[in-house]
């Protein structure tokens, strides 16, 4: 009987003797600052050999290192995670990232480039499935060789500008609180919030319509939705939610780049709102 295809990626980690190449060039050229997280640290080399060299830096695997970190990084390192992932997974990855990072925080995502095949595999040792892929990000790239890729990453709303750029949410205020982000779209604080929390998921690629998304790129900003709710709820606790997008001016859209809203509600916070997103257009709320 064959053995169902689930991803093992803790079987991937590599019991280590010296610090991994990425790690070393970020400590060469000093990019290493502030409180530092290694965010899929495995066994924990890296982490702790730097944590005896002086660094403030913390470790943490799914597998291997469990206990979730809190507070904001200024620096994230996540070197050989992407990889051995599947795609939701990879989502997730970012999107922890990017949370945990400082606003003016700076992450380092490192990718293999030496793998010659992609999908699953059995391992030869413990006889569970592991996936490998190939993994390419739209962000700079520091190092390109033929065994590795290192990628540094900013907030959306800390790249540089283009010129002439005018739609609001392509140059995205730096004043806006990113909750998290992936390669495909990003989520932040809505900055004229109607309730506390109030969240605004966008995808980076300008678009008018929603209906004018790729199915990727539709899927990503429901991805985001889930997780962007959680985090919400750990924050504000609301009662509940309306979710909704406006397409096309006579739906109410000012600003034609797609925008998800996503609003928490608080008990008493209208005096009946019963029909919900029926309220768009009032006479028809009650019914």
């Amino acid at each position: 009987m064959e053995i169902e295809k689930v991803n093992h990626p803790y079987l991937t980690a590599i019991k280590r003797t010296d610090i991994s190449v990425p790690t070393r060039y970020l400590l060469k050229h000093d990019l290493l600052k502030g409180r530092i997280l290694d965010y899929g640290c495995g066994f924990g080399f890296d982490t702790d050999e730097l944590k005896r060299q002086g660094y403030d830096i913390t470790g943490y695997d799914y597998y291997y290192r469990p206990d979730y970190p809190e507070g904001k990084f200024d620096t994230i390192i996540c070197n050989y995670v992407l990889n051995v992932l599947e795609p939701y997974a990879q989502a997730e990855v970012m999107m922890n990232v990017t949370n945990l990072l400082h606003p003016k925080g700076t992450a380092f995502f490192s990718v293999r480039r030496d793998l010659q095949e992609e999908g699953f595999r059995l391992h030869a040792i413990y006889k569970q499935y592991t996936y490998q892929c190939n993994v390419r990000l739209p962000f700079p790239s520091l190092v390109c060789n033929s065994s590795y890729e290192l990628y540094q990453y900013n907030h959306f709303n800390k790249l540089p500008r283009k010129d002439g750029e005018k739609c609001p949410f392509c140059r995205l205020s730096r004043r806006v609180e990113v909750i998290c982000e992936t390669a495909t779209c990003v989520a932040f604080y809505d900055g004229y919030p109607v309730s506390p929390g109030h969240t605004l998921i966008i995808p980076k690629r300008h678009v008018a319509s929603y209906f004018d998304l790729t199915n990727h790129e539709r899927e990503a900003m429901n991805v985001m939705l889930q997780y962007v709710k959680q985090k919400i709820d750990e924050r504000f606790h609301p009662d509940g939610y309306n979710i909704g997008i406006n397409v096309n001016e006579a739906a109410g859209q000012s600003v034609f780049h797609v925008h998800m809203h996503l609003i928490p509600r608080y008990k008493g916070d209208v005096r009946n709102p019963k029909g919900g997103i029926r309220g768009v257009i009032p006479d028809k709320q009650k019914y």
